[in-house]
């Protein structure tokens, strides 16, 4: 294919909260819940900041990453469950930020945790054409976990934007993506209500397991590639134990899964979990090196893409922060404090 990421740019709030912090509050062990989970603490975002806030400076970075003039940007796509507006689309907030419009075509995407890998391919689509430049593809997310619930120990804050150009610009050229897609209702969030429901154990199989396996798999077939033939392998991140489990299921080995499992740190942040960790490796990653990189979306649907590095790479480090360097040095916050900057105390 003849389009690539030509720049990328990431943002992660500082603040964070425990896992421990959180079970205590519910007199849950939090020993049991790290173990079962894979995840310690996650980020949370400060007071004034939420999904348009982060995919904002996410795209920043990205633009300065690569030295991008925001004029050449022809389509904003950001992917989240957490838009701040039913009505009132916050890709054009973004693009107007960042100085792109008003001469490029956006829109808001929704596709749980893979309507970021949506846009992505979106705006593959439109390169690829020639309809557009360069295009901006994002996904941001504050998302939000009812208390005591098993999502309040994982449901972060984070976001990470791509550009999309022609292979001759790209830092990561895209050789090729596919989806596998059903209707399978496992998680949910009807309009109104603050808190997504979720179907329990469900949500392995036959949601995230069974669509990252056969969306990975066909990719592989199509590619004509095997697992060994990758460097570095990124897939969903909803928790610590899945994406470990699905990579040996897939044949993929642990040292594959670094340095793009995050999750621990960081938590679930939904539409930016598996493009943050795609991020991670391209900070590491060297010209050559190939990357497979799978997303997953409740109700349900995976994106698989391939890409391979370039030299170009190496011309863009140090451009913006990497993913170590927006994890490093947190605020933590206990549970009150957390509560309140995730808007669970109302007055």
């Amino acid at each position: 294919m003849d389009v690539g990421l030509v720049s990328y740019g990431v943002y992660i709030p500082r603040y964070r909260i425990r896992v421990e912090d959180i079970a205590r509050v519910w007199g849950k062990d939090a020993s049991t819940i790290i173990r079962g989970l894979g995840v310690w603490e996650k980020s949370v975002p400060d007071l004034d900041e939420d999904t348009v806030t982060i995919a904002v400076e996410a795209a920043r970075h990205a633009l300065k990453r690569a030295h991008i003039d925001p004029k050449r940007i022809g389509a904003v796509y950001t992917g989240s469950e957490s838009h701040p507006y039913a009505v009132k689309p916050t890709s054009t907030i973004v693009a107007e930020a960042i100085g792109a419009t008003p001469m490029l075509t956006a829109a808001d995407y929704e596709f749980a945790c893979k309507a970021g890998t949506a846009a992505l391919q979106t705006c593959m689509g439109l390169v690829s054409s020639g309809m557009i430049d360069l295009g901006l593809a994002i996904g941001s997310d504050v998302a939000q976990g009812a208390p005591n619930d098993a999502l309040e120990f994982t449901a972060a804050a984070g976001g990470m934007a791509a550009v999309v150009g022609r292979a001759k610009e790209a830092v990561a050229v895209i050789d090729d993506t596919c989806s596998f897609t059903t209707d399978t209702p496992d998680f949910w969030r009807r309009e109104g209500q603050p808190y997504p429901e979720h179907g329990g154990r469900f949500t392995g199989e036959p949601a995230y397991f069974r669509h990252v396996a056969a969306a990975t798999r066909a990719l592989l077939e199509k590619t004509g590639t095997r697992p060994e033939d990758y460097d570095y392998v990124v897939f969903h991140q909803p928790n610590g134990k899945f994406p470990k489990n699905v990579a040996a299921k897939l044949g993929f080995s642990k040292e594959q899964l670094a340095p793009g499992l995050v999750v621990g740190r960081l938590g679930n942040t939904y539409s930016a979990s598996s493009l943050i960790g795609l991020a991670a490796v391209l900070d590491v990653a060297r010209p050559g090196e190939r990357v497979l990189l799978t997303s997953f979306g409740s109700g349900a649907g995976s994106d698989s893409f391939s890409l391979t590095i370039t030299d170009r790479i190496e011309e863009i480090r140090g451009g913006a922060p990497t993913v170590e360097e927006l994890l490093a040095d947190p605020i933590y916050l206990d549970y009150g404090m957390y509560a309140k900057h995730k808007g669970k105390i109302r007055m």
